[in-house]
């Protein structure tokens, strides 16, 4: 997930091609098995969320050097698929969408510590790990000291960036001297953290106007949704990549620390009205456009 994506207020995140086509993947690929899609499929889909054809190609291929997507060709046409490298990226965010959520209700009081040390010339190394920390839940307390809240496995991060000598992991809980709520505030710009879930909740409640029943919070996409009838797959792509983006920087932090208003509850609700109408009308319109085959 890029670090650098901007939000604009009015109009939501500007999604870069690679968090487009990892969110297109996830939904379309990654439970499929050894499934590849064609890259004319894979130009059509992200067309219809403003991602032109000559940004596709060239992100195919960047993904496919970094180790993220596999390629083989069928008579004149080029597949693509997922790595494991890239399965176990999705499947990390598949587990934070669907299975821990936006909300803690239940934290038991512990944190994971993290500290490390790297020299001074591994800029690109520190900064990768720093990403990686952000979004596994953790905040730098101090430069080299970072915190998250529950209990946080980080041995494939420090072993995917060859850091086991450089860092030491600790479960601890906070002693009576320790004010958490205003380490809390300190450690994370929570202000940042409650406008991305306000804003997605702003961009997407519309899409639920002409729900029926729709104190029900279920729906299998019926009604028009401001356009996710017209165009569930493109819908449902713009509304898990914003959702991943608008996650990515929450620590998912005990609930009983933060304002009574924390806005995460109501944009994950929001988030999961729009996904349930809009998923098996996209499956239903994946099966008709995307051109797939077996990996080999």
């Amino acid at each position: 997930m890029e670090n650098d994506d901007v939000l604009d207020p009015a109009e939501g995140p500007q999604q870069r091609p690679q968090s487009l086509m990892l969110a297109f993947f996830g939904n379309h690929v990654l439970e499929e098995g050894d499934l590849c899609v064609s890259s004319g499929s894979v130009i059509d889909v992200l067309g219809r969320v403003g991602v032109g054809e000559p940004a596709v190609r060239s992100t195919l291929t960047r993904m496919v050097n970094r180790g993220l997507l596999s390629r083989q060709r069928e008579g004149r046409r080029m597949y693509f698929g997922l790595t494991p490298h890239a399965r176990r990226i999705l499947e990390d965010g598949h587990a934070r969408i669907w299975t821990r959520g936006a909300v803690d209700d239940a934290w038991d009081g512990t944190w994971t510590l993290l500290g490390f040390s790297l020299p001074d010339s591994w800029k690109s190394r520190r900064h990768d790990l720093r990403s990686r920390l952000t979004w596994s839940g953790f905040g730098p307390l101090y430069s080299g000291l970072w915190i998250a809240p529950g209990e946080v496995d980080v041995t494939a991060v420090v072993e995917e960036l060859d850091l086991s000598d450089h860092v030491k992991v600790f479960r601890a809980q906070a002693a009576d001297l320790t004010d958490i709520d205003q380490m809390i505030r300190d450690t994370w710009d929570l202000e940042s953290i409650a406008a991305r879930y306000t804003s997605f909740d702003a961009r997407w409640t519309p899409h639920l106007a002409s729900e029926p029943d729709a104190g029900s919070g279920s729906g299998s996409g019926s009604g028009s949704g401001s356009g996710s009838e017209d165009d569930p797959i493109g819908t449902r792509l713009r509304l898990v990549s914003e959702w991943l983006w608008t996650i990515r920087t929450d620590p998912r932090l005990p609930t009983r620390h933060l304002p009574p208003d924390w806005p995460a509850g109501p944009a994950q609700e929001t988030f999961r009205r729009v996904a349930a109408r809009t998923e098996e009308p996209a499956r239903r319109m994946a099966r008709e456009l995307l051109d797939t085959a077996r990996a080999r």
